[in-house]
């Protein structure tokens, strides 16, 4: 080991003894780095650089200006070669620095080329590996570099991180002030005041064991014995989204509620012969032609979008989760009629088996198989491909069910992603 590095290590010894127990064990000599230089010098590392390799110090202001000003508590994914820190401890009013490594070898690797022990030493600084944590912590600053580096034991973390950093950009869309959402507003703004509120379902199926049902590939190796229990007396509440419907129709199982937000769905989706004695819940911005040709009981609500702020007060109705797929409003949705349980089919956030939904050619309900470009674990452990927004869609699932303690949570397949908080319903669920 060189001096450097015992120096560094020795102070992350004596004050994070847990994280050098780590580092010890990091292959620091497979790191493929090389020496970058221009006006100053980086490391890269597999073709990535990890700071600026002109003016490193110049980068790491830029970086902490996009934080809060005068924040108190700090915290930074990432470790890079220790420019960030040293700038944001030059703050006077910064208390806590919190460090998560991402790519502990890459730590490993600075701690032996580079004087770290200034940031070290700081009281203020405290050092952990971000894989020690369920959940991220705001406010935050994530260094671009690390976020691809990342080592496959920080994936969940680093899949909340860029899901937050996307926030904003893709929340763009739906922009109160949006032209296109004005529109689609007004165009459905008779139905939106003759229809039932989805308020009046609330709490009317209370204690019920309740199926939702989404499209993903695995819905389709259950799709026989939900025909079955489809036609029995006595079975759960069966909740579908959208795109759901025409598999399910095809197999002739009939749910007793649909899920529909996005103003993309037409009735090539929702096909107005398979509404029958079938309940729609929606959100404002539906085609009003399409809504109208349904023929079953129709319910409308808001979610908590700036979007709806202006006409909410005009037509009040009850609320729903939405947080970028229809899954969430089907499954807040059980949850506020009183469900105990509830059980998930096609609820992959993936595509397994290089399949993207049941019942659709690939493609047609977005995105084509060959674009996936990212991963997320399945049931049994593997990567399996998926996109970015599915990512975000997972995320914000799991979030919602650690507030909600008192439903279980079900999921059928082991194919798709593994949803923390879920456990596998053996009655479904191959090994």
């Amino acid at each position: 080991m060189s001096e450097i590095f015992q120096r560094n290590f020795a102070i992350i010894e004596q004050r994070w003894p847990q994280v050098a127990q780590r580092l010890s064990a990091e292959d620091a000599d497979a790191v493929p780095a090389q020496l970058l230089e221009g006006q100053g010098s980086t490391l890269s590392i597999a073709g990535i650089q990890l700071t600026s390799r002109h003016d490193r110090v110049a980068e790491a202001r830029l970086q902490a200006a996009s934080l809060p000003a005068d924040s108190a508590e700090i915290h930074v994914y990432g470790t890079g070669l220790g420019d960030l820190q040293r700038v944001l401890l030059a703050s006077s009013t910064l208390q806590n620095l919190h460090l998560h490594i991402l790519n502990g070898a890459i730590f490993a690797l600075v701690l032996r080329l580079l004087e770290q022990d200034d940031w070290l030493t700081d009281p203020r600084v405290s050092l952990a590996y971000a894989d020690g944590h369920a959940e991220i912590q705001l406010p935050f600053f994530a260094l671009p570099a690390e976020l691809v580096l990342a080592e496959d034991s920080s994936a969940r973390i680093r899949d909340r991180l860029v899901s937050e950093i996307h926030l904003s950009f893709n929340n763009r869309e739906f922009a109160a002030d949006h032209p296109d959402n004005i529109a689609r507003l007004e165009q459905g703004r008779a139905l939106l005041r003759s229809d039932t509120d989805v308020g009046e379902l609330f709490g009317t199926a209370p204690g019920r064991d309740v199926f939702v049902i989404a499209t993903g590939p695995s819905l389709q190796q259950h799709l026989p014995r939900l025909k079955l229990i489809s036609d029995s007396t006595e079975r759960p509440l069966l909740i579908c989204v959208d795109t759901a419907l025409v598999p399910l129709s095809r197999h002739g199982i009939r749910p007793d509620l649909v899920v529909s937000i996005d103003h993309n769905i037409t009735q090539r989706h929702l096909p107005p012969e398979a509404s029958a004695n079938v309940a729609l819940v929606y959100l404002p911005r539906l085609d009003a032609e399409l809504l109208s040709a349904w023929q079953g009981p129709r319910y409308v609500g808001y979610s908590a979008s700036p979007m709806y702020t202006a006409i909410r007060q005009d037509i009040p109705k009850a609320q729903l989760l939405a947080a970028g797929s229809v899954i969430h409003p089907a499954i807040d949705l059980a949850v506020k009629m009183g469900a105990a349980r509830i059980t998930l089919f096609g609820a992959d956030f993936a595509f397994p088996g290089d399949r993207t939904h049941t019942g659709w050619q690939d493609g047609e309900l977005g995105p084509e198989m060959s674009i996936a470009k990212h991963w997320v674990r399945d049931g049994r452990g593997n990567k399996v491909k998926t996109q970015l927004n599915f990512r975000s869609y997972l995320i914000e699932l799991e979030r919602y069910i650690t507030l909600h303690p008192e439903v279980k949570f079900l999921n059928t397949s082991r194919d798709g992603a593994l949803i923390a908080g879920t456990e596998f319903d053996p009655d479904w669920t191959a090994p």
